[in-house]
């Protein structure tokens, strides 16, 4: 019996290491040697082995563009935090036969596609969309708001797209909160906000590193979000990359920007183990110091 299990574990551990390797691993490889190579106009990219697309990074004005998708990036993040937290407290304190609905609920926008929903934010967002018509109506303006193609537009459907990744994770942290350390502060006379921000806010710093982990870095490469709802007015770092791969061409310096995303990523990723480390030595009620 033990034979058949160990041979599936083989088997599994390396059918996943295999796809790893082939569809990430490998493309990422070549991204990175690509980065290094020349543009040529005939073959896309040839010798000889240079850095200059990486000189090109430092660009003012590709420097501008990172801050920029950044700082839209950050707020599409923030709004998902303040939103997603509650929602997800929400949840974790529900009744358990809740949990399945509301996660079910989560997740339900992932069925349609997201460039549909995106179309979609822009019928409510037009000049004759639903919250102009609405506000006219009323009579609060007496001319359409510009909503559409500007930077709130971006991170509205930012924030819209990326909400149930911040939700999830928020939910798997909350939900592994020990209720007795809440009780047993309740009891030495610490008030609901010195609850919440010196117990429950470290216990779940994982999940919020996480959650912004998985809202800030792919919101910086969703281009279409910026193209339909910002009007191509305010770029992301991932509408420089498709410029240069698909229009420009010049695929070494469209290779460098998406290792500079790369190195963020595993930037983010360091922050997310520190916080991982950090809430382990803060322990628990089974911690020995507690």
């Amino acid at each position: 019996m033990k034979l058949p299990i160990n041979q599936f574990r083989f088997w599994a551990i390396g059918l996943v290491t295999a796809w790893l390797a082939l569809f990430v691993l490998v493309p990422n490889l070549l991204v990175l040697l690509t980065s290094f190579l020349t543009r040529d106009q005939i073959d896309t990219v040839a010798l000889p082995f240079t850095a200059d697309s990486y000189v090109r990074t430092m660009d003012v004005l590709y420097l501008q563009v990172l801050i920029d998708s950044l700082r839209m990036s950050g707020m599409a993040m923030l709004v998902c935090l303040v939103i997603g937290y509650p929602f997800a407290m929400c949840i974790a304190k529900m009744p358990r036969r809740w949990h399945a609905v509301l996660l079910f609920l989560v997740i339900l926008p992932f069925w349609t596609n997201s460039l549909v929903r995106t179309y979609a934010l822009q019928f409510v967002l037009g000049n004759k969309g639903l919250i102009n018509t609405a506000l006219l109506g009323l009579g609060f303006i007496e001319k359409p708001l510009q909503l559409l193609y500007t930077e709130f537009a971006v991170v509205l459907g930012l924030s819209y797209i990326l909400l149930p990744f911040m939700v999830l994770p928020l939910y798997s942290a909350l939900e592994k909160v020990d209720e007795r350390l809440l009780h047993a502060a309740k009891d030495l006379g610490a008030g609901p906000f010195n609850r919440f921000w010196r117990i429950t806010v470290p216990l779940t710093s994982p999940g919020i590193v996480a959650g912004c982990l998985m809202v800030l870095l792919p919101a910086m490469g969703m281009f279409y979000i910026s193209d339909l709802l910002g009007g191509a007015k305010h770029l992301l770092l991932g509408n420089v990359i498709k410029t240069q791969f698909l229009n420009t061409r010049d695929w070494p310096f469209g290779a460098a920007l998406s290792v500079l995303l790369i190195v963020l990523l595993g930037f983010m990723l360091w922050l997310y183990f520190r916080a991982m480390r950090f809430v382990s030595r803060q322990g628990g009620i089974n911690d020995s110091d507690f």
